[in-house]
């Protein structure tokens, strides 16, 4: 029997097939290849998006403006005082921000820490219990205005000008809603003249709620006048009779305190504003040519209260040319730690305590330091 041998031609014929398949092999390969490179494309740039544009439950906190209280902005007197004579100053006495950035995305956040200007918190540290920016922001200008409040009463009192408790807010539907406004004077209450708002509840002292007592009110420029009230029931555990109002001190002087400086907020200011109504009343010339910032909350006492952010308030301030910072003493540990160098740090308990030690520092004197 004989054997029948392919023609070349017909020999590239039955190639044909084993060659397609080959082909379709390799493309399906290849197609895989591709895939998956093309996923990987894709995942690579989806994680570039969100780094740049997805927010991360951060805020960045980092040197803010700095700002002279003796000095102007924007064509206005940051310490402007009417209707009273006010001496001339020299130098400068600067409050101190931070600056609080809260739409912060994952690379932005790597970026700002790894300059060491910033460091990162917790969102929630700045906007508790799921408050909004805008709820914030409205918390801190009442705190901002709050601390001017209280570094006027607290300078005021310093230089023994005279002082006058008003009624401040009244709690709706209390005894002493209708029968009291909001900004009336509380010339006497029980029987007790009232010098200062702590003699409000010094004057209620052994009082039991339904008791009847009297009070004696001034409204705006009218003659004083009394009303009786009838206590009600503390919403606490006092055992005293409930008035349901907030006593607050403020100067009683003729002339107007007005601070010009819009866009900043928190309570941190009050010690440099009480300063520097200090300085322009009383002629001291506190800072003496030099350049001095600091912080710090004041209540009407002159007490200061501790803040947060100092290092980096204390880096801007240094910045803007300030060779002295006057520190909270609750503060002053941690601003030992991170002090930029020629920053000299003064330790201040209360108003009277820092007008000491700018005096003495004014006379080359030892201050008290951190």
């Amino acid at each position: 029997m004989g054997v029948s041998t392919p023609t070349p031609a017909e020999q590239q014929e039955q190639d044909k097939p084993a060659a397609a398949e080959q082909q379709h092999v390799a493309g399906r390969r290849l197609s895989r290849r591709g895939w998956t490179v093309l996923v990987s494309g894709v995942l690579v740039v989806a994680f570039l998006v969100a780094g740049f544009v997805v927010p991360v439950p951060y805020v960045a906190i980092g040197p803010g403006p700095t700002y002279d209280t003796l000095g102007s902005v924007r064509d206005k007197t940051v310490v402007q005082i009417d209707g009273h004579a006010v001496a001339p100053t020299h130098g400068q006495l600067r409050m101190t921000t931070v600056q609080v950035s809260s739409d912060v995305t994952l690379f932005g956040a790597m970026g700002l820490w790894i300059s060491g200007r910033y460091a990162l918190a917790p969102r929630e540290e700045y906007f508790p219990n799921g408050e909004t920016e805008d709820q914030v922001s409205k918390e801190n200008v009442k705190m901002f205005q709050d601390s001017q409040s209280n570094a006027e009463v607290a300078a005021l009192r310093t230089l023994h000008f005279p002082i006058k408790v008003l009624a401040g807010e009244i709690v709706a539907g209390a005894p002493a809603d209708k029968a009291i406004a909001p900004g009336d004077q509380l010339v006497d209450v029980n029987g007790q003249v009232i010098h200062q708002q702590e003699d409000v509840r010094k004057a209620l002292t052994g009082t039991k709620p339904g008791q009847k007592i009297a009070m004696v009110i001034k409204h705006g420029d009218a003659a004083p006048k009394t009303v009786s009230i009838t206590l009600g029931t503390p919403p606490d555990d006092r055992k005293e009779g409930f008035i349901g109002l907030t006593a607050v001190d403020r100067a009683d002087v003729k002339f107007k305190t007005t601070i010009n400086l819009a866009d900043v907020g928190g309570p941190s200011a009050g010690l440099i504003f009480a300063l520097a109504i200090v300085d322009r009343l009383s002629g001291d010339d506190l800072a003496n040519g030099q350049t001095i910032a600091g912080t710090g909350e004041i209540d009407v006492k002159g007490n200061v209260s501790p803040i947060g952010g100092i290092p980096f308030k204390m880096v801007s301030a240094r910045e803007d040319g300030a060779t002295t910072f006057l520190v909270p003493a609750d503060n002053c540990a941690e601003a030992k730690e991170r002090v930029p160098d020629g920053l000299q740090l003064i330790r201040v308990e209360n108003l009277q305590g820092a007008i000491d030690a700018l005096k003495n520092l004014k006379a080359h004197r030892p201050v008290p330091g951190c």
